[in-house]
Parts: C-alpha cells; structure tokens; sequence
C-alpha cells in the first residue's frame, strides 16, 4: 500500500530563488547559484596563492629521496605534467564553468557513479590539506610567540579565515590577491639576497641519491630512480592545487575571458618561483641540512647572511603570508566543492544553503573547517604507520588530486568524442598528445604514491568507500544533474 503522497512546499531562498522543502526538510537546490564578480587579476591571484605556501615548505623533504640533482629532473617531470594538465583542464573549466569543477565534469561525460569518484577526490584534496598548513601556521607563529599553542593558533587561523570567506567572495579574493602578491614579493627576496653567496657546486654536490649504497653521489645511476619516484609527492606539493580555480568558475564575471588567462599565467608563475626557490636555496650551502625540515628558506638565507641579518628576520616575518595565501584560498575552494556536491544530491542539502545577505556557502564553508579542526585535534593522539595524522595528511590529499586529474582527462576525451559541437571557448593546447601525457603522468604518479604509501592508500580507498556506500543508502545522488551539466551562456 502506497503512503499518502505529502505535497512539496516552496519558500523563498536568497536573491529569490525557491527552495523545496519535503516533510520539514530541505531539499537539495539545483538552482542555487552563487554571485559573478570575480575578475581575471583576482582569478589569477587566486591560482597562485591556493599552491604558494608549497614553495616555503614541504618539498625540501624530496632532497632526502632524491638529492638535489634528482629531486630537480622530477620536479621539471611533474611541471611537464602540471603544464599538460592545465592546458587541457582549462577546456572543461570554460566550457562547464561550475562550482562543482572535476564533478560537474564527470557528471556531464559519464554520469552520476564516475561525478561521485571526481567529487570524492576533490573533497579529500582540498579538505586535508588545509589542516597541515593552518599547523603551519601555527608552529611559526609559535616561534614568534612561544606562549602561543600551535594548536591554538592553528584553530584561530581557521576561524579567522573562515569568516572571511563568508564575509563576502569580493572581500575574500581582495585579500587573497594582497596576501599572494606579498607572498611572491618574498620569494623574489629571498633569491636576491642569496644570490651572491649562491654556487652551482653547492647544489650538485652529491646530487643524486643512490638506493644501493643509501649514499648520495656526483653521478646517476641506475639506482637512483628508486628516490626520485619516491620523492614525486614533495614534487607535486610545488603545484598542488592550482586547479582549485575551477571552484569559483561560476564566480568569474566573464570566465571565457578570465578563466585561460588565470590559469596560464598562473601555471607560468608557479613553475617559475619553483624552480628559483629550488636552485638558489640549494645553492647556498650544504644543501644536506636543508632537507628534512619544515623552513628551509630561512635556514638557507642564515648560510649566505648570517643569523643577525634584518633580511633574515623579513623572510620569518612576510613568509607568513605565503600559508596565509594558500590556506585562504583553499577555504574558498573546499567550500564550493561542498556546495556543488551538495546542490546534486550528494551531501546534506543544507550545506548548499547561501547565505542570504552575504550570498557566500556559509554552511559549507563552516562544515570543512568542523573536519579540519578535528583533524587538528586529533593530531597528537592518532598515529598512522607510526607517524602524527598531519604527517600523512598531504600524502591523502596528494592521492584525491591526482584521482581527480585522471577522471578529468578521461572526461575531456569522452566529451570530444560525444559532444564535438559542444561550445568551447578555449580548445586543448596539443590534443590528444597533452592530454594523453598528462593522464599518463598522472597515472604513473598514483602508482608511486600507492606504492611507498600503504597505510595511507588504504584509508583514502577506504573513505572513498564510505562515501560511495553513503551515495547509494541516501540514494539522492544525481538529482541536480542538469545545473551541473549546464553551460556556460
């Protein structure tokens, strides 16, 4: 016997829009859609600050796998990667502008099981990093400040920034394009004031690592492929989340225009800082003690000015902004990934909720930052393969980036084939060549990530799990298809 049928009630949601309600609920809003305001120079800030904190620390550690020479011909492997993937992923992003990004994507080539793994994964990236760099954060200002709990600080940075994304996206992009711009300012110091002291001799010695021996040498061999592949995830930390872009695409007033611009420019700016902060850094000095610690700038500096220089007291002080950047600007792009996933039936309907003054996803904003605190909480007593969860947290988010690159470029292939008239204001530079070579460097990447990390694979597979068996008990999965799958007019 069929229950009575319960009429859908419509009340008035921000800027007008109907919401539906079902017995008291909300139900996903697949016309909820968020403000056009950003411009091409925001856009661009904002692809560079989401990935600069990744040149002040983090990749020094692939000095320790690979030496310097080697950890130098994987980084430009993994920038061949990057710049391949960027001129193919701006096709989908200016032709699907959408918050969903690498969903929405998905959804429109293979429907709503292939959207769920392309959302999945950009969850995971863009919600686990965020906690490593707010410690970040709050270990240097513990330096500062030593009354000051990095935990406490971390938490605090969190909040602080958290209100500023829902203050209003203007405001949030106006500060992420102050911070970026004083962050690169940095960087261009840095390598100045290192340059004088800075000896090619210094950055080869001992360039190559050597798995048979465990020693570093002059000369490659064989045996040091095993340290370079190791080191790819420290390499990818250089541009890992620059995609993040496609995010606030349906924010960018005129995203055929801006969204090319952001992107390329962005990719060329990033690989530029990276290879300059690598070169002169390892250059200054007995490159050895730079690896394996978390501020190898400032440390770098201290070799060629010494530890009373003003200069190096500015780089502690304005490195700083470099997290703030990144940190900022992930928020942003979580937040719009939980939005869209949301809006198609994939999470809690309220997280699609705007707000309706501020008309920013303050719900969604609010519940990403609930899974980082407790990331950061959970920090000193949750270990895993012997070491704190933050340790392991950017290898996670490093295994949801590059699932998510392999599902979009299949996407960009099956919507060629399928929808060739589809409107495409900018078209692949070098397909099928670029497109084929960043998925298939992106394959090879997840299989040394899967290879050298174990325990953390099996929990990325496992939380992949859970949220597919969630999709299917729910059983609302797919019900906003057609606002994903829409065009840009």
């Amino acid at each position: 016997m069929e229950a009575p049928s319960v009429p859908t009630r419509h009340t008035i949601g921000p800027a007008g829009s109907k919401r539906q309600t079902y017995r008291g609920a909300t139900l996903p809003q697949p016309h909820a859609r968020l403000d056009a305001t950003l411009g091409t120079a925001q856009l661009w800030a904002i692809a560079v600050g989401l990935v600069i904190s990744g040149e002040y620390f983090g990749w020094s550690y692939g000095w320790a796998s690979a030496g310097t020479l080697g950890f130098l011909a994987t980084t430009l492997f993994v920038a061949t990667i990057y710049c391949a993937f960027i001129f193919s992923f701006t096709e989908l992003t200016t032709a699907i502008p959408r918050a969903g990004g690498p969903f929405a994507y998905a959804m429109r080539a293979f429907g709503p099981q292939v959207a769920y793994l392309a959302g999945a994964a950009t969850l995971i990236e863009f919600l686990f990093a965020p906690p490593a760099i707010a410690l970040a954060i709050g270990s240097y200002l513990n330096v500062q400040f030593p009354a000051l709990a990095p935990r406490t600080a971390a938490i605090g940075a969190y909040l602080v920034f958290m209100a500023l994304n829902i203050a209003g996206v203007q405001i949030a992009a106006s500060f992420e394009m102050v911070v970026t711009v004083l962050a690169i300012a940095e960087l261009l110091v840095f390598m100045a004031v290192v340059a004088p002291g800075a000896h090619w001799s210094n950055f080869a010695a001992g360039g190559w690592s050597n798995a048979q021996t465990g020693q570093f040498t002059t000369h490659f061999s064989l045996h040091a492929w095993s340290g370079m592949f190791a080191a790819v995830p420290f390499a990818i930390w250089f541009f890992l989340a620059i995609e993040g872009v496609a995010m606030a695409a349906e924010e960018v007033r005129q995203p055929r225009r801006s969204i090319p611009i952001a992107y390329l420019a962005g990719m060329a700016t990033l690989v530029l800082l990276a290879l300059g902060v690598m070169l002169f850094a390892g250059a200054a000095g007995d490159w050895r003690v730079l690896a394996n610690i978390n501020d190898p700038l400032p440390q770098a500096m201290k070799m060629v000015v010494g530890a009373r220089s003003g200069w190096l007291h500015m780089l502690v002080w304005l490195g700083l902004f470099g997290l703030v950047a990144s940190f900022h600007g992930i928020i942003l792009a979580y937040s719009r990934q939980i939005f869209a996933l949301s809006r198609a039936g994939y999470l809690p309907a309220c997280l699609s909720n705007i707000h309706p003054r501020l008309h920013t996803p303050w719900l969604a904003i609010l519940a990403g930052g609930a899974v980082g605190v407790a990331a950061i909480f959970s920090d000193s007593f949750l270990q895993v393969g012997g070491l704190p969860l933050t340790a392991n947290i950017v290898t996670m988010s490093v295994l949801g980036a590059l699932v998510m690159y392999i599902v979009s470029m299949l996407s960009l292939f099956r919507l060629r084939r399928r929808e060739p008239r589809m409107s495409r204001p900018f078209r692949a530079i070098g397909y099928p060549l670029l497109p084929l070579w960043a998925l298939a460097g992106s394959a090879v990447c997840l299989a040394s990530l899967l290879w050298y990390n174990h325990v953390v694979s099996v929990l990325f597979v496992a939380l992949l799990a859970l949220g597919y068996l969630y999709f299917r008990i729910a059983g609302r999965g797919g019900q906003a298809q057609p606002e994903e799958q829409q065009q840009h007019p």
